[in-house]
């Protein structure tokens, strides 16, 4: 079991550089996830991780070990990709253990080996079987057996249940959880989707454009993101933005007018000048209906979830401004009310994108 460690990476393209001076490290034995938009360059990271893609500059280690030019067999790493990639004329067992007989493990290790991998990921019973007698889940399990067989110091996985429907997700992310438990590997996951990585990962990698925008452990990102491209980018549904304008300021934080409305923002560090343009931001389940202050907007559509639901209303200048209600089950929809915040809960952003503290 090795960490990985990765200083100064950089790789390029032709004159268009897709990873960008990237420094970063995931502890042994932790999970990390890489999460970004389309081409953030978080599977091209990984694929360099692995030996797939060459770097244009910096130092890769695994271990301790610089691997950054090791061909990739010799890394100690496995994948899991998207595609399950399984051979179909091949059972169960066979498939988990191809990669043993192709080194020429001897046949009782393959099979301990395979036995091994099958109970932690209960294939046990569908060892005979072959790929097209399995479910989605099942056939994934099979993949990540693959690689479990090998008892690599480091596993890759990029984006893997992104073939799942929504139902087998869930499932899945909780056996991987449980699977990393158990063996207390390194991993590396790379996927879009941030519930995902808010769900399995001790550490977050947020990208973008080929930089790491912020890491930190997931509820620290949420909690407190260093800018705004993370507080948008984290959270499900999404942070609620507008564009305000200071018209106050003492030493508890800032008063600003946003959307024919007030809110305060707490702020210990320095303040913009009264007049300066900022940009508020509020999470879905800080923000409330109150009598007086606040942001005024006409209520849309309520998405009902049972014990909870996410009220989609419309500021006055046409945003969508999205608040969580609990326990309520009377109707909105159509009613002009008023929206307010904690100033504790209220973040302050710089037009361009940098956090004031």
């Amino acid at each position: 079991m090795s960490g990985v460690k990765l200083t100064n990476v950089k790789k390029m393209f032709g004159a268009h550089a897709v990873i960008k001076d990237v420094s970063l490290e995931v502890p042994k034995g932790e999970f990390g996830v890489f999460v970004g938009p389309s081409g953030c360059g978080k599977s091209t990271l990984l694929r360099m991780i692995a030996g797939l893609e060459e770097t244009s500059g910096g130092r890769i280690e695994i271990g301790g070990r610089d691997v950054t030019e090791v061909e990739p067999a010799k890394r100690g790493v496995a994948m899991v990709f998207q595609s399950y990639a399984l051979y179909p004329h091949l059972t169960v067992a066979e498939n988990m253990g191809f990669s043993l007989r192709l080194s020429r493990a001897p046949r009782a290790e393959r099979e301990e080996k395979v036995r091994e991998a099958a109970r932690i990921l209960q294939l046990t019973d569908h060892l005979d079987k072959k790929p097209s007698d399995l479910s989605g889940g099942q056939r994934q399990r099979v993949a990540i057996g693959r690689a479990i067989v090998r008892q690599p110091d480091v596993f890759l996985f990029d984006e893997p249940l992104s073939n799942l429907d929504a139902e087998l997700r869930v499932q899945m992310r909780l056996e991987l959880t449980r699977l990393h438990r158990q063996i207390g590997a390194t991993m590396i996951y790379v996927t879009h989707d941030q519930v995902e990585a808010m769900t399995l990962a001790d550490d977050i990698f947020v990208l973008k454009g080929g930089h790491v925008m912020q890491a930190g452990r997931p509820l620290g990102l949420y909690d407190d993101p260093d800018n705004r491209f993370v507080a948008g980018f984290i959270g499900s549904p999404a942070m609620n933005f507008v564009d305000a304008v200071v018209t106050a300021s003492d030493a508890t934080g800032i008063t600003a007018r946003a959307e024919e409305g007030e809110l305060h923002a707490a702020l210990g560090g320095p303040k913009p000048a009264v007049g300066a343009r900022v940009v508020l931001g509020i999470r879905p389940e800080h923000l409330s209906p109150v009598e007086a202050g606040g942001l005024p907007v006409t209520v849309e559509v309520a998405e009902e979830l049972g014990g909870s639901s996410f009220v989609h209303s419309r500021s006055a200048s046409g945003a969508d401004i999205v608040f969580e209600r609990r326990g309520s089950r009377d109707s909105l929809e159509g009613h002009r009310i008023r929206l307010g915040a904690p100033a504790d809960k209220v973040f302050a952003f710089l037009p361009e994108g940098g956090r004031l503290r």
